[in-house]
């Protein structure tokens, strides 16, 4: 079995896991380990929209929807960009700004 890749939490998204309910976040903690392990979240899209690469993991309880949006692509880490709960059926604009802003400051941090 590989060994797992480490993961890099950008900005505050590590306080908006905890914030979760603790089912939630043990559900996130579970796919996230599944990627960590080079493996795939069960449910999961592209979001192309934050950036290349960029994907999210889909988790649904009964307290409602929520979204954990990371990029694997690098050999060094797993990057999770942004961790919220979803309120309605579109992704909010803001959350959208908020991982792509943080995807365009990890691309320039790698960029020597």
């Amino acid at each position: 079995m590989p060994e797992p890749k480490p993961i890099a939490f950008r900005g505050h998204a590590l306080d908006d896991l905890r914030a979760f309910p603790v089912a939630a976040r043990r559900e996130a903690g579970y796919q996230l380990d599944q990627v960590q392990h080079g493996g795939t979240p069960d449910d999961w899209k592209p979001m192309s929209t934050v950036g290349p690469g960029v994907q999210e993991i889909r988790i649904r309880d009964a307290s409602g929807a929520f979204r954990v949006l990371y990029v694997a692509k690098f050999a060094e880490a797993i990057y999770v960009l942004h961790c919220f709960q979803k309120k309605t059926q579109k992704t909010s604009q803001a959350d959208v700004q908020l991982a792509a802003q943080r995807y365009r400051e990890l691309i320039q941090e790698r960029t020597p």
